[in-house]
């Protein structure tokens, strides 16, 4: 399957799009060392049992990272371009949560003809128990097509 160009002119407020990922020890390892994120609440086990999460925690933006593939894969879709995105941690995800990232299109917003149209998205993650664990929105700048 082929990735489809975000295009503003078929994108409708209500769309939405998800992906849902196994968060693993891979995962967690890969991520503290692509951002240099050693904080041993994430990677030390002994340290992160004795913090009121009682055992070691994914990142949080680790998981907003999945807001960003939704949005860069599937809606609006590769050639759109972040502006802002908001977040709120609401619980941990620890190694082995599946959490599912769905964005919703909330509004279209029409600016000057000489600037790209702009959408609006709700960003949620879910782990597999269906608590939230992740919201925020986001604001994407969408090309005609």
């Amino acid at each position: 399957m082929g990735l489809e160009a975000a295009n503003y002119d078929k994108i409708t407020v209500g769309d939405q799009a998800s992906i849902a990922r196994t968060i693993t020890e891979t995962d967690i390892s890969l991520f503290a060392k692509i951002t240099g994120d050693f904080n041993p609440l994430h990677i030390d086990e002994d340290f992160a049992k004795k913090t009121t999460f009682k055992g070691r925690i994914a990142h949080g933006m680790l998981i907003a990272s999945l807001v960003s593939t939704v949005l860069g894969t599937k809606l609006p879709g590769f050639g759109s371009i972040y502006v802002s995105q908001t977040l709120r941690f609401m619980k941990p995800v620890r190694i082995g949560d599946t959490i599912t990232t769905t964005v919703e299109v909330v509004k279209k917003i029409e600016r000057d003809p000489q600037k790209d149209p702009l959408i609006k998205l709700r960003t949620t993650c879910f782990n597999q128990k269906n608590e939230e664990v992740l919201t925020g929105e986001a604001v994407l700048m969408v090309k005609r097509r």
